[in-house]
């Protein structure tokens, strides 16, 4: 890995993941003495993240993280919505019977992990749920585009809806629907779930003010 995409990684994780929040200016020597690189590998990252639209670039005050607003949390979960919803359907049809094993097999420990109060890891785990499905579905550009949906919007880990029980019940209640659907071939029913299962995040993020996964 070069020393450029080592400080881009590095940022998109701290920006992703709600680290470095909206509205905070960086500024690349500061970066890159954090890092122990030089300024212009730093550089180099935050022309990266201005073209993903995570950094925007303002006179006299330089890059500075982008702030998003309850517009582009609506435009973010119904870009979600719409692809996860299609590998969904997609994936129904051409799931094999090892891949809804392994599908099976991340669920059964999530809903372990909820039942022993370990909630702290079901985020991610929700996470690979969907993108393996995208995967399944689409893996020529669903799946890619899953991940790049997904990596364009700041979600802290500390605020993901799986932190609460009865709406991390809720949650894999629908993986389960989701499982059935897909073991049963129904593409409609799959993506329907899927699709209602985002929007759900969607709703509790407006209602709550934390980012979900």
């Amino acid at each position: 890995m070069s020393k450029a995409d080592y400080a881009y990684e590095v940022l998109l994780e701290e920006i992703r993941t709600g680290q470095i929040p909206g509205g905070t200016a960086l500024r690349a020597a500061a970066v890159a003495a954090r890092l122990g690189v030089s300024v212009t590998p730093v550089r180099e990252a935050l022309r990266r993240l201005e073209k993903d639209r995570l950094i925007s670039y303002e006179t006299h005050h330089g890059a500075t993280v982008v702030d998003l607003g309850d517009e582009a949390l609506a435009e973010f979960y119904g870009v979600r919505a719409v692809v996860e919803g299609l590998g969904a359907r997609l994936a129904a049809s051409r799931v094999t019977a090892v891949e809804l094993a392994d599908l099976r097999e991340l669920h059964r420990s999530m809903v372990e992990a909820a039942a022993a109060g370990r909630l702290e890891g079901l985020g991610a785990g929700s996470e690979r749920f969907h993108l393996r499905i995208a995967d399944i579905g689409g893996p020529a550009f669903l799946g890619q585009h899953a991940r790049a949906v997904r990596a364009s919007f700041p979600v802290p880990a500390t605020a993901s809806l799986w932190l609460d029980p009865e709406v991390a019940a809720r949650q894999l209640e629908a993986h389960e629907r989701i499982l059935r659907a897909l073991e049963e071939g129904d593409g409609a029913s799959a993506e329907r779930v899927m699709i209602e299962h985002v929007e759900a995040g969607a709703v509790h993020r407006r209602e709550h003010g934390a980012p979900p996964v």
